[in-house]
């Protein structure tokens, strides 16, 4: 069997750059590409070993020399009877986070003051690529300067095995929070095979183990939680445990210091009793698009000098999608006329962006009918409720009460010629 491979320190900077200098604006998105977990590209990005093939592979997609870049494993070791072996220690994501920042008011403000308080719970509900992780990475940072632990996990991060059995998933998120707090492993003292369950031995651990040894509020924000919609059983069970804890920390101290951050992209299309979900309690946040000024500043911060004509004739093409202006102002090295004309084709400079999504809905034909439908329409039109959910949560269609609409002319420009060879 062939050796690991791993990126040397020096060039760890340079394959992270590598990652939206080739058109993804998530690694989730690279890693589906590659159909290989979100885990395996998170441990190549940071330096940490990786099987020879995935690393070549990865390397070739972001245009790495991977002889020039690797090292092999230092001191390889057994991963027997480890927990989860190859799964990355989670954390906040401020590594990624971009030094820019435009505020949507009064949304930070109203954030940041719920959870100041105790056993707050706050949702964040937006489409993809639409600034969820940036406004955490914000309220974090700033919550870190407060002296509150912050505890950061992205469920993707979570394997198909880990989401199809409660027990497994449940000690799959002790041990991560655990590392992202930085703590020792002990899951052995508070798990109870034979006379418990699940759900108990995860409280235990996080009342008299995790909270307690904290030695501060502890901010658990859980990114991507859609993630285990599609696993009923686990959904059911780890959500509805979100909900007893918030409950919890209304009458309990030790709950109190527990403050929950729940981001998801999509509604919650799975039944939940309405005593026992996390979704019908604490501070709901949905994030808006840009205004024009916000436009206008996100310009201003890239050094722009765009006047509100020409902010005005790219909100046409995008509206006020954040990744989507960014973008723009990323590579708008030539005239806005050209940038605007090539944008909805392969030669733009959306393209890596617009065939991943093209990629995605070519494996669920459901979805391109349903997209082709209202692209072709003249008016908002009604589709099947888990339709309307995953190309909202993808960021295709925007809701106008119950019915639907394409989000932005780049799209329906862009859908409208690819359904149509179809």
């Amino acid at each position: 069997m062939s050796r690991s491979l791993k990126v040397r320190p020096e060039y760890i900077p340079q394959v992270k750059l590598a990652v939206k200098r080739n058109g993804y604006a998530r690694q989730k998105d690279l890693a589906e590409e590659l159909f290989i977990s979100l885990s395996t590209l998170n441990n190549y990005l940071n330096g940490r070993p990786v099987d020879h093939l995935n690393f070549t592979e990865i390397s070739d997609k972001l245009g790495q020399d991977w002889k020039e870049i690797s090292t092999f494993e230092d001191n390889p070791t057994s991963t027997i009877g480890k927990e989860n072996p190859e799964e990355p220690i989670p954390g906040c994501p401020e590594e990624n986070a971009s030094s820019m920042y435009v505020e949507r008011p009064p949304i930070e403000q109203t954030c940041l003051e719920a959870l100041l308080r105790p056993h707050a719970l706050v949702r964040v509900k937006a489409p993809r690529l639409m600034g969820k992780t940036s406004l955490m990475v914000r309220m974090l940072a700033q919550l870190a300067q407060k002296g509150y632990k912050r505890a950061c996990l992205n469920l993707h991060l979570a394997t198909e095995t880990d989401l199809t059995a409660v027990n497994r998933f449940f000690k799959w998120f002790c041990i991560s929070v655990g590392q992202s707090l930085g703590m020792p492993n002990r899951l052995a003292d508070y798990w109870d095979e034979d006379f418990s369950t699940s759900k108990v031995d995860t409280t235990e651990y996080f009342e008299k183990y995790l909270l307690p040894n904290a030695g501060a509020p502890v901010v658990l924000c859980l990114d991507e939680v859609d993630r285990v919609f599609p696993y009923r059983e686990v959904a059911s069970e780890f959500l509805g445990l979100l909900r007893a804890w918030h409950e919890r920390g209304k009458v309990e101290k030790i709950w109190q210091g527990l403050r929950l951050v729940v981001v998801h992209s999509t509604e919650v299309y799975i039944p939940l009793n309405i005593n026992e979900s996390p979704f019908n309690v604490g501070l709901p946040i949905e994030l808006p698009e840009f205004t024009p000024e916000q436009v206008q500043e996100l310009a201003r911060q890239h050094g722009k000098e765009w006047n509100p004509p020409c902010i005005e004739q790219l909100m046409e093409m995008v509206g006020g999608h954040p990744y989507l202006v960014e973008q723009a102002f990323i590579n708008s090295n030539g005239s806005l006329e050209s940038l605007l004309q090539d944008a909805p084709t392969d030669a733009g400079i959306y393209a890596n962006h617009l065939r991943h999504l093209w990629r995605i809905l070519r494996q669920h034909p459901d979805l391109t009918t349903a997209l082709l439908k209202v692209i072709e329409a003249d008016s908002p039109v009604r589709l099947e409720l888990m339709q309307t959910y995953k190309l909202h949560s993808m960021g295709l269609v925007k809701k106008q009460g119950n019915e639907v609409m394409p989000s932005c002319r780049l799209y329906q420009q862009y859908f409208r010629e690819r359904l149509g060879e179809l």
